[in-house]
């Protein structure tokens, strides 16, 4: 399928957090200039207002009818903050994780949302997001709840309005013994709609070659590389308390490893998850 009939995808389900991850969708659709797709799936009774979130736990139930007000609801308000951006409302009575799978198949980028900051605990990962993130065709993005506009971008200092500071730092994590094109294609391509620099964090020495043809087709993509004696855990996530997102990669066919689900509940910033060969 050509990248031009591509949307961001996100997952509505009527609570707070779906309405968060919306609204950083909003955004990225904005950036990559495509549509922006809403997607409500399962029946109307009464859901799990963390049916598209990360934490299974103490979910809040959502009263029949509210989660088809909140996707019209969020389609009129993200229609008045991003007048230009083409929103598509949809919904469907397939359960959510094959609906959602099936809508990555057309996602440029498929957007989840999250129950929150928990702090250093972090939150345990439910079976719907990470169902989806080990399963889908294209990066998911698992978006904290509470994430702000101003949380992607560099602290103003000067009084000036947050939207016109620099974007934070893109930061990828990446295994040097993997074929990982698509990983590293799209933390570059991520750095460079936002004009954004990207960090590099990977254990031992790259193999010569692994970056060069990326920073040609990116010139002005300014990359930094960490290398990182043995786990490149810690690091990352220290690196995502500074940064407006972290990419990390799966093998296709395989869900998210250890290492990527650890970041994945207690990184400081929204976390992308991309197959790759």
């Amino acid at each position: 399928m050509s990248t031009d009939t591509r949307t961001i995808t996100v997952g509505i389900d009527g609570s707070r957090p779906s309405l968060d991850a919306a609204d950083w969708a909003a955004r990225e659709a904005q950036r990559r200039r495509l549509p922006l797709r809403l997607l409500h799936a399962g029946t109307e009774p009464a859901v799990s207002g963390g049916v598209f979130g990360i934490d299974g736990i103490d979910d809040i139930d959502v009263p029949a009818g509210c989660t088809r007000a909140a996707l019209d609801r969020a389609a009129i308000e993200l229609s008045y903050a991003h007048p230009a951006l083409d929103i598509i409302a949809r919904r469907t009575a397939t359960p959510a994780v094959p609906a959602l799978l099936a809508a990555a198949v057309e996602a440029e980028t498929l957007v989840l949302g999250s129950r929150g900051r928990t702090g250093s605990a972090g939150f345990p990962v439910g079976s719907v997001a990470l169902g989806v993130a080990a399963r889908a065709d294209r990066p998911v993005v698992l978006v904290r709840a509470g994430e702000l506009p101003e949380d992607e971008r560099v602290p103003v200092v000067d009084g000036s309005p947050p939207s016109t500071a620099p974007y934070l730092p893109v930061v990828l994590g990446l295994d040097p013994d993997a074929s990982a094109d698509d990983l590293i294609g799209y933390a570059f391509g991520t750095a460079a709609v936002r004009s954004a620099p990207l960090h590099v964090v990977h254990p031992w020495t790259l193999p010569a070659g692994t970056l060069r043809p990326w920073r040609h087709r990116f010139p002005g993509t300014t990359v930094r590389e960490h290398r990182v004696d043995g786990d490149p855990g810690s690091r990352l996530l220290e690196a995502s308390a500074r940064a407006g997102l972290l990419v990390v990669g799966r093998r296709t066919g395989r869900g998210p490893g250890l290492a990527a689900r650890s970041l994945i509940r207690h990184a400081g910033c929204p976390v992308a998850v991309v197959p790759h060969d």
